[in-house]
């Protein structure tokens, strides 16, 4: 090995072992390894340019404003509002379709608002039914997460998988075409969480976990934002205040938000180019301040992705990435296609259990590129398996945010969530790739 790849490899250990161990924000993990690789020379300046205006990280940060400014509206806090009443009209049967309508919106926004919001929901709903709130909040940060895998924009795993994707010389994802898989996947997530999630948890009557406790979940920066967060990290203070309906800006941002989505569906420009101008628009119309929109910009989640890749970077450039896809392919040398999807899909499903899921991306992604061309086949199933698994984080608290959210309001321990994530896990795995296989064959 090369000084360069030494490095690269020093880096690397650092930043999977730091991002495990959990003592320091993953952000600045990310920052810390693109710094050093920067001052050693594996990476030029320009590269580091590139990472930062990457069409991933300014797709994400234009979204990030547009859903600040429908937070700002009262928008989602009415929505919510009027969900709850549904809730004591109709029983318990409300407290799921808070749920399943939390898992469809965070196929357009982020997940985590979505689930700072509906969270204090469930929980007191379901207190004033009598019902314990373990029973529906792990299934609500699980429904957030499936949500987010049915569309483009539904998580930043999958635009940075299409990102780099493109980096490898493969196409970008159109706004839905990954949907068939994770509308797939999500469905039957949903089924299972109805099903069976409620006898996996041992609740206590009308919840274990006292409102203090479930305030500090939402307040205190040490349980808001852990080091494993996914790639969504970032105080949930942000969206914890309850904010007054205005109706016109509101529509306006609603309005604003429904073109961009249809623009990049109708491929009039990229996601990264409607976003952007959307964002640029609600503060030219004033539905946003200037201000407001550098809040909401969400800065500690852009600068993780870009770090990462930055080092995704540096694999590429170092021949690492190379070397561990020639490995891969080693290994997997004369299996069946389909059998290299299952171990692929495998492999990213347990890392991301670990690492970020903005970290898997960018090392999974151009071995998936890799490991196609390696057995004569197309990318995009094997693109695809990143994208849905890389998301998929359901056995620990630790590996999205929304599941650290509710485990501390919910008073959960770690056990519920392997009883809980490790079927789902198994269950998404074949769910998955069954469906990868019907919706893009070999």
């Amino acid at each position: 090995m090369n000084a360069d790849q030494l490095v690269t490899l020093g880096v690397l250990a650092a930043v999977v072992v730091a991002l495990i161990a959990d003592k320091v924000r993953s952000d600045v993990v990310a920052l810390t390894g693109a710094a050093v690789l920067l001052m050693t020379g594996v990476v030029r300046p320009v590269e580091v340019e590139g990472a930062f205006a990457s069409p991933a990280i300014i797709a994400l940060a234009a979204l990030f404003v547009i859903a600040y400014a429908m937070e700002l509206s009262g928008l989602l806090d009415s929505a919510i509002r009027g969900v709850t009443r549904l809730c004591r009209w109709i029983g318990a049967s409300g407290l799921w379709i808070v749920v399943m309508l939390a898992g469809a919106i965070s196929a357009f926004l982020n997940n985590t608002p979505i689930v700072v919001l509906s969270a204090p929901v469930v929980r007191d709903a379901a207190r004033s039914l009598g019902l314990s709130p373990k029973r529906f909040l792990i299934p609500l940060s699980y429904a957030a997460v499936l949500g987010g895998c049915c569309t483009l924009i539904g998580t930043s795993t999958n635009l940075l998988v299409s990102d780099m994707a493109a980096i490898a010389g493969q196409p970008r994802f159109g706004m839905f075409e990954a949907s068939p898989v994770g509308v797939a996947v999500a469905i039957a997530g949903a089924v299972y969480l109805v099903l069976f999630s409620g006898r996996m948890v041992r609740s206590e009557a009308k919840g274990s976990a006292s409102t203090a406790g479930s305030a500090a979940a939402l307040d205190d920066p040490s349980l808001a934002e852990p080091g494993l967060a996914g790639g969504q990290m970032g105080s949930s203070k942000s969206f914890a205040a309850v904010q007054a309906f205005k109706p016109l800006k509101a529509l306006a941002s609603l309005l604003v938000f429904v073109a961009v989505v249809a623009l990049a569906a109708l491929n009039v420009a990229p996601i990264a180019a409607c976003a952007f101008a959307g964002a640029v628009l609600l503060i030219l119309i004033r539905v946003i301040t200037a201000d407001e929109a550098y809040r909401g910009l969400r800065p500690e989640v852009l600068m993780l992705i870009a770090g990462m890749v930055v080092l995704g970077t540096a694999l590429e450039k170092t021949g690492l990435a190379a070397a561990a896809t020639t490995g891969l392919i080693r290994s997997l040398d004369g299996v069946d296609p389909v059998v290299a999807l299952v171990v692929l899909y495998g492999v990213t499903l347990f890392a991301t259990e670990l690492l970020s899921n903005a970290t898997v991306a960018v090392l999974l992604t151009p071995i998936a590129v890799s490991l196609a061309e390696a057995l004569g086949v197309d990318a995009r199933p094997f693109l695809v398996a990143v994208m849905i698994a890389g998301s998929a984080a359901f056995a620990t608290p630790f590996g999205y945010q929304t599941n650290t959210l509710v485990y501390q309001m919910g008073g959960y321990n770690y056990l519920d969530f392997i009883r809980i994530g490790i079927p789902l896990n198994l269950l998404t795995w074949a769910v998955g790739v069954t469906a990868i296989l019907a919706y893009f064959p070999f």
